[in-house]
């Protein structure tokens, strides 16, 4: 009896050790959260992101106004947020996401965001307790929370075992006082087989079920910090997810052990947290946690998504400040009627390290424009940087521009295309397709206008048929009332679409056997190219460059207008 007495105290002193040693260690935790949210702050945050999981909130959600696939690729789209994304939470991170996807036509929404955006980062001090407490969802089990109200959730064991992981941990309780109180070899085995036993199920079950037991104390953290931040004040009046805080706190209380693991969270090098782990083990706790909260999560469903909602919009408001911040500059964009023209002055794409900002102008009787270029002059990235900003000031009401003058746009792309194997089709088919597509979704009956954005168009068929595809298919969309650009390297498309396009270029000069570019749209067609100088510079024989050069004056003569 002695010998159990002693070994408890012993064990409440170890427990007590590793309490203190814990609180502690949130102190220092503290101090490094806060630490690196003042040196981000600004900056692209330079992190491996696991995409299958951010886009998990994204992919449930279906919208007609949502970003195609080929626009998202279309845009680099993955880049681009790895450049935007300074969100602190996994929530945040799904949140933010998925409203990239989502350009919105509504003003007043995107007019309430800002608002919403100046009045949270007036206090900086305040933000960044609030960025601190966000970071407490860091954690890459966090992005399960989302599959709490995304996926139905059923039961996986068989009803006898189900009736063995309620009674484990009892009969190993039972194992242990045995030992104690008498030592015998026969309590002894017992409890070693139900040890082994218990760690076989955790680990057989544990695909199947690690993702959800994961996420709940994931959950309960996320529960803390939306208290802590409706508490702060700095949201305004938030009645909905004040009523979900009240209904969770019945989840709280239903998943005690959880809450006792959702402390540990962030620590994962603590020896607290790591005893926790081996006791979860060996008791199958996630298998007990899985059948037992499962009537708990269906019940809460609904207001597990409203607070996951409000901290993902939590952690975008911050965000979007300090992509604002860090941009060399940016504008508020001002939207115009629908039969409105564009104006963006000095437009520039983020991606681009030191990017040459470029100004266009549309009329009213023009709502295309052609751009031409020679290789490697930036045609290509001018047109992405159009559609990229129309999407920023759509969702984030913040665009790479000192003027951004618009309608509100619907964004259509055919960039990026090439043979579909699995399809059987050509490349020309692949991108007439996504033409047609296009066109389908720019009538004449759609209240909102489209962006159309297309980087050589039908290059993937003979010259005489591309130019002749082209002209009609362009002339189609604008005839719609549809906002065209298109960069090619057809001089005859200019001549053509003459009475409907405006004609941009980009130029190059020549320093030496050096191709100099300037990056500067231009208004007119272009005077020179640069295809044969490439080839010049990279050996060919002379007798080809000439030969080139010759007939290459000669359709320049012809085409230049």
């Amino acid at each position: 009896m002695y010998y159990f007495i002693f070994s408890a105290i012993v064990v409440f002193i170890i427990i007590g050790l590793l309490f203190i040693k814990s609180y502690y260690n949130k102190l220092r935790l503290a101090k490094k959260r806060l630490a690196k949210v003042q040196g981000k702050w600004g900056k692209p945050v330079n992190a491996r992101r696991n995409f299958d999981l951010i886009r998990i909130y994204s992919d449930a959600t279906v919208s007609k106004d949502k970003l195609s696939v080929q626009t998202a690729n279309d845009l680099d789209f993955n880049s681009v947020f790895n450049y935007v994304d300074r969100t602190n939470s996994k929530p945040g991170k799904q949140y933010f996401y998925n409203l990239l996807h989502h350009p919105t036509t509504d003003i007043d929404a995107l007019h309430e965001l800002d608002n919403s955006v100046e009045d949270l980062n007036l206090d900086i001090p305040g933000r960044e307790k609030l960025e601190v407490e966000l970071s407490k969802l860091s954690s890459p089990d966090a992005y399960f929370i989302a599959d709490l109200f995304l996926k139905e959730h059923k039961p996986v064991f068989a009803p006898v075992m189900n009736f063995y992981i309620r009674v484990s941990p009892f009969l190993i309780i039972a194992a242990l006082i045995s030992l104690a109180v008498i030592p015998n070899i026969f309590s002894f085995i017992f409890l070693v087989l139900l040890f082994a036993y218990n760690i076989a199920i955790h680990f057989t079950s544990q695909k199947t079920i690690s993702a959800y037991t994961r996420s709940l104390p994931q959950t309960l953290i996320m529960y803390k910090v939306a208290v802590t931040l409706v508490k702060s004040g700095k949201f305004g009046q938030v009645p909905g997810v004040k009523q979900s805080l009240t209904n969770l706190t019945g989840l709280k209380r239903a998943l005690k052990f959880v809450n006792i693991e959702s402390s540990f969270a962030g620590e994962s090098s603590d020896i607290g947290y790591a005893a926790f782990q081996l006791f979860k083990l060996l008791f199958i706790i996630e298998p007990n946690t899985y059948n037992s909260s499962l009537k708990h999560i269906s019940k809460y469903h609904d207001d597990i998504k409203e607070v996951y909602k409000f901290i993902g919009w939590a952690d975008t408001l911050i965000a979007i400040q300090s992509i604002r911040d860090g941009l060399p500059v940016y504008a508020k964009p001002e939207f115009t009627v629908a039969d409105g023209k564009i104006e963006i002055t000095e437009l520039f794409h983020p991606l681009v390290e030191n990017c040459v900002a470029n100004s266009l102008y549309t009329t009213d009787a023009d709502r295309g424009a052609l751009i031409t270029g020679s290789n490697m002059s930036g045609k290509t990235t001018f047109i992405k940087a159009l559609a990229l900003n129309t999407l920023l000031s759509q969702t984030i009401f913040t665009s790479c521009a000192k003027v951004y003058k618009a309608p509100v746009l619907k964004i259509q792309t055919s960039i990026k295309t090439g043979d579909n194997i699995d399809e059987q089709k050509s490349y020309f088919q692949a991108e007439a397709s996504a033409i047609l597509n296009i066109i389908d979704n720019s009538s004449q009956k759609e209240e909102i206008k489209s962006l159309v954005i297309i980087d050589e168009i039908f290059r993937g068929t003979n010259t005489i048929e591309r130019i002749a595809a082209a002209k009609s298919v362009l002339s189609y969309i604008t005839a719609k009332q549809n906002f065209v650009f298109v960069s090619t390297h057809d001089l005859e498309l200019a001549e053509l679409l003459d009475e409907d396009f405006i004609v941009y270029s980009f130029t190059d000069s020549k320093d030496g056997r050096v191709l100099v570019f300037d990056y500067l749209l231009k208004r007119g067609l272009l005077k020179s190219t640069n295809g044969i100088a490439i080839l010049k510079s990279m050996g060919y024989p002379e007798t080809v460059i000439d030969e080139a050069n010759i007939i290459s004056e000669r359709m320049m003569n012809k085409y230049l207008v």
